[in-house]
């Protein structure tokens, strides 16, 4: 009797052992969910936090010499180009594309309101507007590549690169137009850079343009029926087609608004460097791209918020930023950045697999 009692009691013993254990992983499980839920949800989450431990950490290290509202504020300046092109890139990727001419797109029609206005003695202003059509018809040629011939975005927005490239050097013959010629002719092409100071942080006009457009772009994403179109089409184009989404109008408004968005950006480029140059923004793609995986946007398109194409870009800035002022070599940046390519896609690929 005392053998069957301790071979109970070993029994019971086991099975509360497995369960406790059941129960453990059971709760762990539910952890994950919650936090797959939230990032799910909110996919700017993850470069948010990054990019606050980072501004934290290089504050730690340097101090007021990191924290002055100048070195803040000059982490904007220098994303500026790149967060208004990846705010382009963010639209064109969410429906599942992706647009490697924005930054020739962006280079083409700085330099057409340079030499509209330069070579044919064209108002400043009406030059301006020229430029912004070259980028919105060179955006609605890839628009209709994609949509109505139904070749893959890849390929259009790697042959229009090319294309819109060698048209950039042909038509400029490679000709800078200096700094010192626009602001005694045409300062308006410079409007962009204009610079204002609030309480010793300096502003220019292109870092409030960066932050208005992001923020009227999360707006049209989220709140109109235009935004969850762009989701849908992303998600899965068939089902947004069979659901009434007119796909072939949505393609051809992200890539118009894309060009429209790349041709500011080149508006933007001649008052960051003051000259127009078509040599400049020649790795705005790369960079645009780099923004926005680290901002959390699928690849796979239909999930992201533009929001997070602006912490990637300032990730990125404070990165440079930080190791520059802690005088590093300038490949621990490219290390750096590449590391967190890398570890985005991964919790992409992890956040989509759990909640599959």
């Amino acid at each position: 009797m005392s053998g069957a009692s301790q071979n109970s009691d070993t029994y019971e013993t086991a099975a509360s052992r497995n369960e406790a254990v059941a129960q453990f992983e059971s709760q762990r499980r539910g952890l994950v969910g919650q936090l797959q839920h939230i990032l799910h949800v909110n996919p700017s989450f993850v470069p948010l936090i990054v990019l606050v431990a980072a501004t934290v950490i290089f504050g730690l290290l340097l101090g007021s010499k990191f924290f002055s509202p100048f070195a803040l504020t000059l982490i904007l300046q220098q994303v500026q180009i790149v967060g208004i092109v990846a705010a382009a890139q963010s639209l064109v990727i969410l429906t599942a594309g992706i647009d490697l001419s924005v930054g020739a797109i962006m280079v083409f029609s700085s330099v057409i309101m340079g030499q509209f206005t330069f070579r044919y003695g064209i108002p400043a202003p009406v030059a301006v507007l020229c430029g912004l059509v070259c980028g919105t018809v060179i955006g609605a040629f890839n628009g209709w590549l994609v949509s109505r011939v139904k070749l893959p975005p890849f390929i259009v927005t790697l042959g229009m690169w090319q294309i819109v490239l060698a048209t950039n050097f042909l038509y400029s013959a490679n000709e800078t137009i200096r700094s010192q010629d626009i602001e005694a002719n045409a300062p308006f092409l410079q409007f962009f850079g204009t610079k204002f100071t609030i309480g010793g942080a300096v502003f220019t006009v292109g870092v409030v343009f960066m932050l208005l457009l992001i923020a009227v772009l999360s707006y049209a994403l989220r709140h109109t029926a235009w935004g969850r179109h762009v989701y849908a089409v992303g998600d899965d184009p068939e089902a947004a087609e069979l659901s009434g989404v007119n796909v072939h109008r949505t393609l051809m408004s992200v890539y118009m608004l894309s060009g429209l968005i790349c041709a500011f950006a080149g508006w933007a480029l001649i008052g960051r460097i003051g000259s127009v140059s078509p040599t400049s923004g020649q790795l705005a793609n790369i960079e645009s791209i780099t923004a926005v995986v680290i901002g959390g946007i699928s690849l796979f398109g239909g999930r992201g918020s533009i929001l997070g194409s602006l912490f990637g870009a300032l990730i990125v800035g404070v990165f440079t930023l930080g190791l520059r002022l802690l005088g590093a070599d300038a490949q621990w940046t490219f290390l750096l950045i590449g590391l967190l390519i890398i570890a985005a896609v991964a919790v992409d690929q992890w956040i989509r697999k759990v909640s599959a």
